[in-house]
Formats: C-alpha cells, structure tokens, sequence
C-alpha cells in the first residue's frame, strides 16, 4: 500500500489550513456543566442515604383473623436492612390504631452489612377499627443513635363491628 504518509491525521480542516484553533468552545462549557451537575448529584445522594432500610411486607396467606380472645390479628413480615458498618438494635413501634398489640419482640438487632426478616404479628381489639382499612405507621430507632430512625406505612385490615 503506498498511500501518502500524514493522509490520516487526528485534526481539522482549519488546522490544516492554518487558522486558529479554539479550545475554549461552548461544547466544553456545557460537557463540564453536565459533568459538575451529575457529581453534586451523586455526592447529594450518598450524603443524604439512609443507613437503614425497612420493608414492611404483609402476608399473603391471610387477610386477617380472629383470634381466641376477639382480637383482629394481621401478620407482617419486617425486612431490616443494615447498611452501615456497626451493628445496631433497633426498637419496633407501630402506631396508628389505639390499643394495638405488637405480639413479638420490640427490639430488631443487626449486623452491619445484612438484612434480617422478621415475622410480626399484630393484633387490635375490632372496636378501635374504624374503618374495614386503617394505615398504620412501623417505626425503627436505633438504641445508639436515636436520629437513626425510619417509619413504613402498612394497611391493616379487619372487620366492622
């Protein structure tokens, strides 16, 4: 192959001809514009993150049922992810009906870096019902740093009376 040496060339037309390049052109301004806006954003988010994560699940099986002693019961599964590097325990509350029972443990502990489920059961006496779906509200506080805390709605269901 004998093609002209330089025939291939990482440049302009206009370096060739010999006029002025610019370096400084609006293209670089908006790529470094782009560029700053997605880094503020990105150090925004890890800044702000929550080291725990809570999923209130409810079970499938069952809508609800009557226990022995008339209490409407509802069964949740709470997922607890620990995304910081010390392990915490974290007190369970749940609020949003009156008199409502927590039939478990009120107290979640986990290692750093792993998620725990954990079965929870809920039981409310059905004059407190008001309606056949009420909201309730789950919150975790850590027992170490109680500004490390998190709530989750869940709907709990049940009968008129």
């Amino acid at each position: 192959m004998e093609y002209p040496r330089g025939l291939i060339r990482y440049t302009t037309e206009n370096t060739l001809n010999g006029k002025p390049t610019h370096i400084l052109r609006p293209r670089i301004f908006v790529y470094g514009g782009i560029l700053l806006a997605i880094f503020i954003g990105v150090s925004i988010a890890i800044s702000t993150r929550s080291l725990v994560q809570l999923d209130v699940i409810r079970d499938r099986n069952s809508l609800f049922r009557e226990t022995g002693n008339g209490l409407i019961e509802n069964v949740y599964r709470l997922r607890v992810m620990n995304i910081d590097n010390q392990p915490h325990v974290y007190d369970v509350t749940v609020t949003g009906i009156e008199g409502l029972q927590l039939s478990q443990d009120r107290e979640i502990e986990v290692e750093p870096g792993s998620v725990m489920t954990l079965p929870v059961r809920l039981a409310a006496d059905p004059q407190y019902l008001l309606k056949r779906s009420m909201t309730i509200t789950f919150q975790l506080t850590a027992r170490n740093n109680p500004a490390l805390t998190i709530t989750e709605e869940a709907r709990f269901l049940g009968t008129l009376r």
